[in-house]
């Protein structure tokens, strides 16, 4: 399975993105929340759907269940110039009704059907294993994994994709609050 050095780079864009939105200062996990204030300023979004688009994608996050594959598959192995049509790429998503109004909104823009393109790929990307971050993890973090997968529901609306909890996610919270230390900060506990 191939991947485009474009996805390879959207993608990683795109999991920072979620994974900066994940957590509040405190530690909490506010997924949910943030997610829905980024829906909520989907109109001035629209405007860096080209820019960055990983920065609006994640508006979708969760939006699409994957029903081929091989069509997906095929779209990662795309450049930018040569990514399929939405019209023909959609046949192959189902879209949660939540979702289908933004996805009308988006398809609106001049660039509309191109993101919704891409952002399928970072979505399909980051429910499927097979495009995880290479990463090494110990049973610990598995379980805190887990946890955390059981804090990523939202009860207001549906959700239809699995969400990705990096199983370093807990080292890069130890990194950071040693950097804040470094920096003068003092550690939370």
């Amino acid at each position: 399975m191939h991947v485009s050095p474009f996805f390879h780079n959207l993608n990683s864009a795109y999991l920072a993105e979620l994974d900066d939105m994940r957590h509040d200062s405190e530690g909490h996990f506010v997924l949910d929340r943030r997610l829905a204030e980024r829906r909520s300023e989907i109109a001035f979004l629209v405007h860096m759907l080209e820019v960055a688009p990983e920065m609006v994608a994640v508006v979708l996050h969760k939006a699409f269940h994957f029903t081929s594959t091989p069509a997906m598959d095929q779209l990662l192995a795309c450049e930018p110039e040569d990514l399929a049509a939405w019209e023909s790429l959609q046949k192959t998503i189902d879209i949660a009704p939540w979702a289908r109004p933004t996805v009308q909104l988006l398809r609106k823009q001049a660039a509309g059907d191109r993101f919704l393109s891409v952002a399928a790929a970072l979505e399909y990307m980051a429910g499927s294993p097979r495009h995880a971050p290479a990463h090494a993890g110990d049973e610990d973090d598995s379980e805190k994994d887990a946890t955390n997968a059981d804090d990523d529901t939202d009860d207001r609306q549906p959700l239809s994709a699995d969400d990705l909890d990096d199983a370093d996610g807990q080292t890069r919270e130890d990194a950071r609050a040693d950097w804040m230390a470094e920096h003068g900060f003092d550690r939370k506990d």
